[in-house]
């Protein structure tokens, strides 16, 4: 159950949010959605990869796991990566769209909903929203721009993805991840950047690459593939405890 409402100071004024990451707040996944607008900070922790829907649209997505439902990076003591992906920070908060008047014109403006229902949302524990003598808390301005990169970067993933397909640059990846000579997973359904096509680009395709931004994007996706050798010492650690 959900209960979605618009964010305001009159009646969510005493409204406190638990930011912690857990099992129970939906942090137990293997792979999780990342934005073009997070790739220079998630690239530091995570493999970058693409996934593709039945529609044939891309998305963006950092390995977290090997197995259905891990997280390496998720212990005991909360989330142990440098930085967490956007969509795991927003918290019980979406951005909406709402008509508003602005230099006697009616945009649509974008405005802050918050689940009222959501395990996290309390009266008495966690970040405060508002400030007691009015304004926003800094947990509330540190949400407000984690919305905002999920928010520009959903914006901007089409034409990145669509900018990529025409300089040819997607190709389907094979991922084999060797724990030890009997443990090999396999991770399917996966797209990457074709390194050397990129290398090679000239002309009007490097040059429009390189103006939209996206070529950094491109450079981004590629220096995250080293990271898997992090998740392999992170399941090999696991592994041990375990044992």
């Amino acid at each position: 159950m959900t209960h979605m409402a618009l964010l305001n100071n009159v009646e969510h004024h005493d409204l406190r949010v638990i930011s912690d990451h857990g099992v129970e707040y939906g942090d137990s996944i293997n792979l999780t959605p990342v934005f073009p607008t997070e790739f220079a900070e998630a690239q530091r922790d995570y493999p970058i990869v693409f996934r593709k829907d039945e529609k044939g649209q891309y998305s963006a997505v950092a390995l977290l796991g090997l197995d259905k439902g891990e997280n390496l990076f998720l212990t005991n003591e909360g989330w142990q990566g440098r930085y967490i992906p956007a969509i795991h920070q927003r918290g019980p908060f979406v951005i909406g769209r709402q008509n508003q008047e602005v230099d006697g014109e009616i945009r649509r403006e974008p405005v802050i909903f918050v689940d009222l229902e959501d395990r996290r949302v309390s009266r008495s524990e966690g970040h405060p929203l508002f400030l007691k003598h009015g304004g926003n808390s800094p947990y509330l301005q540190h949400v407000s721009h984690v919305l905002r990169v999920i928010n520009k970067g959903a914006e901007i993933a089409g034409p990145m993805f669509a900018a990529f397909e025409a300089a040819d640059l997607i190709e389907p990846a094979s991922l084999e991840i060797r724990l030890d000579e009997h443990t090999v997973y396999q991770v399917p359904d996966i797209y990457s950047i074709n390194e050397q096509k990129l290398a090679t680009l000239s002309g009007p395709a490097l040059e429009s690459l390189h103006t939209s931004g996206f070529l950094r994007a491109a450079y981004l996706v590629l220096a995250s593939l080293p990271n898997v050798s992090r998740l392999i010492s992170l399941k090999n650690a696991k592994r041990t405890q375990n044992a």
